[in-house]
């Protein structure tokens, strides 16, 4: 079945989410590499609506609209869906690991190698998680992440 071009250039917006959970980490490579700050201006309107919100509750917000308003409804469309649900399932990932590194890594110090390798890998594994999706779902095909794909198939059906 063919994906509409509408539904191909809407799905990717969804990974937004967990593109801006993931610049939290980017600190160490931002200020090694101060271009790469340029990858953050997909995240603005993002960014604006989830400080709008009180008390740091716009991105908890986001995600239950999300959740609530795309995954659940039935007559969204599958590839709509898929690729929201896959999305939020990545953002949870993110979520746990940034209460991993404040709980567990930055008591031994923020500015150890390890801390800063290990965020520059979740930044830059999250960019190519999120370009991987994008090109996938621009060519009408869904985003295939091991693991997380299937657990999104198995709530869907």
């Amino acid at each position: 079945m063919e994906i509409p071009l509408w539904q191909r250039f809407v799905a990717p917006l969804a990974y937004l989410l967990p593109w801006g959970d993931a610049i939290q980490f980017a600190g160490p490579l931002f200020r090694d590499y101060p271009w790469m700050r340029w990858f953050t201006l997909p995240d603005l309107p993002l960014a604006l609506l989830r400080n709008s919100v009180p008390f740091g509750l716009g991105g908890l917000l986001l995600f239950f609209v999300l959740f609530l308003a795309v995954v659940r409804n039935p007559n969204v469309p599958y590839f709509l869906r898929f690729n929201t649900l896959q999305a939020l399932l990545t953002d949870i990932v993110l979520i746990v690991l940034s209460f991993a590194f404040s709980i567990l890594l930055q008591p031994l110090g923020g500015e150890m190698l390890i801390v800063r390798t290990l965020s520059s890998t979740v930044v830059i594994a999250t960019l190519a998680i999120v370009v991987f999706a994008l090109v996938e779902c621009l060519r009408g095909r869904e985003p295939d992440l091991p693991g997380i794909s299937q657990a999104v198939r198995m709530q869907l059906y």
